[in-house]
């Protein structure tokens, strides 16, 4: 299809704002929720409780016109209690399919490391694959389809970590972080009457959302571009301080985020800005820190950063196609 960037502009934008009536302060976060959308990832929050996580989760179904099911993890919970369920109905004599909260558009994960990495698992093959396997029948999820975890800092008791091949599935990690002084005075005379929320509507619908995860496909980029990705997602293999570093899934996903926040601000080609913006969200919760570098308060984050500082900044022209 043909790439209209303004088109795309004017899409993000209106979530954006729409956003932004119920979560107050953090447009950057709400931008990276966005650019995942459009990128058809999903996102991991990772948090303190109370910060507004699941709010966020909730307004971009309700924005969005997609179908919406949270799925509340606990230790208890089992893969099918996620997936859904076939039953026997003596009547037909027949299995019956009952599907669970995973088979909709936006699901909201929440405290996804409280459930045991059994259960943690059957979210793998819906978040790669876009279906589900259940009894050896295979049901394909709806479109769009993302999943929006949210995680308490893994310091917390009662919670199982991510294991890395589903941290690899996840597009990004944000953090909402707490609002400023003036935010939270704002957030207290918003719910003063009722909450925000309950006064959000619907801006878009399901097929404008998968136009634009199309177009954004169109956006150019150079193949400087392309070689600095690769180098980067390279770099993190090869520091001293990660013991394993991104997948090639990490390339992909720096590649197409790119590409989304190019089009999110106008242009039919991607930067180095972007590239730069977006690495941290992207590879830090790809890399496995060695424990001599743990043990020095080396994080992904600063690793990333010194990743950055160190390659050299891709020049010339690139927004000119090769014809």
């Amino acid at each position: 299809m043909t790439l209209d960037v303004s088109k795309v502009q004017e899409f993000s934008k209106k979530i954006v704002d729409n956003l932004e009536k119920v979560i107050v302060g953090k447009r950057k976060t709400v931008e990276l929720v966005v650019i995942g959308l459009l990128c058809q990832g999903h996102l991991l929050i990772e948090d303190v409780p109370g910060v507004g996580k699941t709010m966020l989760a909730r307004s971009l179904a309700k924005s969005l016109g997609c179908s919406f099911r949270r799925i509340q993890f606990t230790p208890d919970m089992l893969p099918s209690d996620v997936t859904g369920v076939s039953i026997f109905n003596q009547i037909s004599r027949e299995f019956e399919f009952r599907p669970g909260p995973l088979i909709s558009q936006i699901v909201l994960a929440d405290e996804i490391n409280r459930a045991t990495p059994k259960t943690q698992a059957a979210l793998l093959e819906g978040m790669e694959e876009r279906q589900v396997t259940v009894d050896g029948e295979t049901h394909i999820l709806p479109s769009p389809f993302m999943v929006l975890a949210t995680q308490n800092p893994i310091e917390y008791e009662g919670t199982f970590p991510l294991p890395e091949a589903q941290l690899d599935r996840f597009l990004m990690r944000v953090s909402l972080g707490y609002p400023g002084i003036e935010d939270e005075m704002n957030i207290l005379g918003l719910q003063q009457l009722r909450h925000p929320i309950l006064m959000l509507e619907s801006i878009t619908g399901t097929e404008e959302v998968l136009e634009m995860q199309e177009a954004i496909k169109e956006v150019y980029v150079a193949e400087v571009i392309k070689r600095y990705i690769v180098e980067m997602i390279r770099s993190t293999r090869e520091s001293g301080d990660v013991y394993l570093g991104a997948s090639p899934r990490g390339s992909l996903a720096l590649f197409r985020a790119s590409q989304a926040r190019a089009a999110l601000h106008g242009r039919d080609y991607v930067l180095p800005d972007d590239v730069k913006a977006l690495a941290g969200s992207i590879l830090s919760h790809r890399m496995v820190i060695d424990p001599a570098a743990r043990l020095r308060n080396i994080t992904a984050d600063v690793i990333v950063e010194e990743i950055m500082r160190a390659l050299p900044m891709p020049g010339g022209d690139l927004s000119a196609r090769k014809r």
